[in-house]
């Protein structure tokens, strides 16, 4: 009976372990605060670019990982594209960016 208990007191820890490593952050994979964390910093770059008068931000893709921020989509001059760079870099939590926008 005691070794029934300690080999399943083993397996439950052995499954709790092998749970919490699913979690945890990769190179190619964020855990959960790290997703928490760039879902607000898109959020905080798509509020600036809406508050932009002079961007037609509707048109502008943002998607951010691990605090690197992506925008693509089209703007209507390279003037523009740059503007949009030049308000999500000014985002706190924004470490680089990453302008794939187009030009129509």
């Amino acid at each position: 009976m005691k070794f029934f208990n300690v080999v399943a007191s083993f397996l439950m820890a052995a499954m709790v372990a092998l749970t919490l490593s699913a979690c945890a952050p990769t190179a190619t994979k964020e855990g959960t605060g790290g997703y928490i964390d760039d879902t607000v910093v898109t959020t905080k770059v798509k509020a600036q670019l809406l508050k932009d008068e002079s961007l037609k931000s509707t048109e502008i893709n943002v998607e951010t990982f691990k605090g690197k921020v992506q925008l693509s989509g089209f703007v209507s001059s390279p003037q523009m594209a740059n503007r949009a760079v030049a308000v999500t870099r000014s985002v706190p939590g924004v470490r680089a960016v990453v302008n794939n926008m187009q030009i129509k």
